[in-house]
């Protein structure tokens, strides 16, 4: 049974930063296109970065640009997603993202794009 397991999340002040990491476990492929998305309170869950498999494509949304990098470890399905420059509107719940397919580049912020699903990390940007 394929399974995601993401590291902790925590509390962070504005303007620091903080490293998520996703990896797959339970599983006999070697390659997955993998996403991290976010739920703030009270709101749907929102695309954050996303990197496809095969080419390592990466794709950011538009909130986190220039702030946030998604990166991969090739061949041990884990990926990562580096946040700086930190803000209290970033506070959400991320959800690390899997599937074996390699989604076209237009259709890798939709949920609908994965399969798996980890249980999400709390990250909390406060002073």
């Amino acid at each position: 049974q394929v399974q995601l397991v993401e590291s902790a999340g925590g509390l962070v002040q504005p303007g620091g930063s903080l490293k998520l990491s996703c990896a797959v476990s339970g599983s006999t492929s070697n390659s997955y296109s993998m996403a991290w998305f976010r739920q703030p309170p009270g709101t749907e869950r929102e695309f954050v970065a996303a990197i496809r498999r095969g080419d390592g494509k990466t794709l950011h949304g538009d909130s986190v640009k220039g702030r946030f990098t998604i990166s991969r470890e090739r061949g041990k399905n884990t990926v990562y997603l580096q946040m700086n420059s930190l803000k209290p509107e970033d506070t959400a719940v991320y959800y690390c993202a899997a599937t074996t397919k390699n989604p076209i580049f237009s259709y890798m912020p939709d949920k609908g794009a994965y399969d798996y699903w980890g249980q999400g990390t709390q990250v909390t940007v406060s002073s």
